[in-house]
């Protein structure tokens, strides 16, 4: 004899005979995907609570506005000014600082432009700039993009001049503009954690690292159900707790490839 499932139960059945698990949508910047992080950190937190993770890896504009149109539950990206803006406008609940790391500007070991160790980000541009070499940008409004461009906005050179000669803007994530780059042979701006975790570097090395105007850092924000009525708010919540506890953190400092850690929590201790 057949028997008919309630309308409640085919709600939550899902294939192969097993029961749907609370799920989150993480509207979240390329970064932390192509780093792997995600596929560290988010057994450990589904182990723990029984919250399934889904995560939407596009650039920050977009996850941003993502969010705003309320398709995610908690954001997670790398701009800091847009993040307070998306919390100011009523869209998250709060942001809170979650870990950093830095960027750094790639490129062939020949090194066209000559500006192989030098730690100042904006004369390295000026210098990529005035030799025509090749520069590959995102162009696509990602966190990554906005740095890029406040930092050539400091060089004193603008970009756009060069757009489609030197300046290439390929208008896709960080690990496509990273083969694209590698390609045509041009410098790239990247975060550190995704150039670690690349595996198609060839002749590709770190030019210039270490300005401090090249921090990178990560906040994570619940979004608000105020304006998301959608919003699965309790594991929405217990997911970002969870980031910014001490077991949390002690996760993301966990990570790491061959070797090296790529993100640094630093989530306020209270």
């Amino acid at each position: 004899m057949k028997t008919k499932l309630s309308a409640m139960a085919l709600a939550v059945f899902i294939s192969g005979g097993a029961w749907a698990q609370e799920q989150i949508i993480v509207q979240s910047t390329t970064s932390t995907a192509n780093s792997g992080l995600y596929d560290y950190l988010l057994p450990i937190f589904q182990e723990k609570t029984g919250i399934q993770v889904n995560v939407v890896a596009v650039g920050t504009g977009q996850a941003i506005k993502n969010a705003q149109n309320c398709d995610g539950d908690v954001l997670l990206v790398h701009a800091k000014a847009s993040e307070n803006k998306f919390v100011e406008a009523g869209y998250g609940t709060q942001r809170t600082d979650l870990m950093y790391n830095d960027f750094v500007i790639v490129g062939p070991a020949s090194d066209p432009a000559g500006v192989g160790g030098m730690n100042d980000a904006q004369a390295a541009l000026a210098k990529i700039a005035s030799s025509g070499a090749l520069f590959a940008s995102r162009g696509d409004d990602s966190g990554t993009h906005k740095k890029e461009l406040a930092l050539w906005k400091t060089s004193g050179v603008n970009p756009a001049e060069g757009s489609g000669g030197w300046y290439r803007e390929t208008g896709s994530g960080m690990g496509a503009t990273l083969n694209a780059g590698i390609g045509m042979g041009a410098y790239v701006m990247t975060d550190r954690a995704t150039w670690i975790k690349f595996a198609n570097k060839q002749d590709y090395i770190v030019q210039v690292q270490g300005d401090e105007d090249m921090f990178n850092q990560y906040g994570v924000i619940p979004v608000n159900p105020e304006k998301c009525p959608n919003v699965k708010v309790t594991p929405a919540n217990t997911f970002a707790d969870w980031l910014i506890s001490a077991e949390g953190q002690q996760a993301i400092a966990g990570y790491q490839v061959s070797g090296q850690q790529l993100f640094f929590p630093n989530a306020p201790k209270n």
